[in-house]
């Protein structure tokens, strides 16, 4: 799906009582006072406010996001809750605009599944965690490859499942991008969309110390 078509669907919705997320990553992350955090895909920028409270004015929180609308409600409510401690950021998950291991905690919710280059991702993540660095993702994944004609369906896309791949292909990924140790947080019961099942899963991640990781 083309960035400018993204924007411009996620920018509606910005304003909508749609929820987009399919998890609640934020919940297991367990924010520290000082920590540095990045929330991937932070649209109206809710969690990105609960962590920059939690981390405290020690702490720092990155949201970054595609949507001009998801950006600009987010730093509007930041102002009118008076939340200084975080910056919001427009990129791709791609190309994250982050120094290298510069991250303590990395959420996102139901985001990853959007990329195109979901390796690409996950590369991105491994490189800008701290050595012992960790993530908390929520995403979908489809027991069997989501047939071609679902990747534009505006459906589709807005529950999240449109660009899903398939669990082993997600966890080949990680393992590729270096993460050599995942925890399946929750993982639900395969449930029907269109002509494929998919289920939502949470899991977590830590980037391993040594120079081998």
């Amino acid at each position: 799906m083309a960035l400018v078509e993204i924007n411009k669907r996620y920018s509606e919705l910005a304003v909508d009582d749609c929820c987009l997320s399919c998890g609640g990553a934020v919940d297991h992350s367990k924010p520290q006072p000082g920590e540095i955090c990045l929330d991937l895909g932070s649209g109206r920028g809710t969690d990105v406010i609960r962590m920059a409270e939690e981390v405290g004015e020690k702490g720092y929180v990155y949201g970054l996001d595609i949507s001009d609308g998801m950006l600009k409600k987010a730093e509007s409510t930041a102002r009118k809750m008076g939340v200084e401690n975080l910056r919001f950021i427009k990129s791709e998950l791609e190309i994250i605009p982050l120094a290298h291991k510069s991250i303590d905690l990395i959420i996102s919710n139901c985001t990853i599944n959007h990329a195109d280059d979901k390796q690409a991702v996950w590369n991105e993540i491994y490189r800008v965690l701290k050595e012992g660095g960790r993530f908390v993702v929520s995403d979908i994944y489809s027991t069997s490859p989501v047939p071609e004609e679902y990747k534009n369906d505006p459906e589709a896309i807005a529950e999240c499942w449109a660009g899903a791949v398939t669990r082993q292909e997600y966890m080949d990924q990680l393992a590729k991008a270096g993460f050599k140790s995942i925890e399946v947080i929750e993982e639900s019961v395969p449930y029907e969309k269109g002509k494929v099942k998919v289920s939502s899963i949470t899991i977590k991640g830590t980037k391993g110390k040594g120079c081998c990781n």
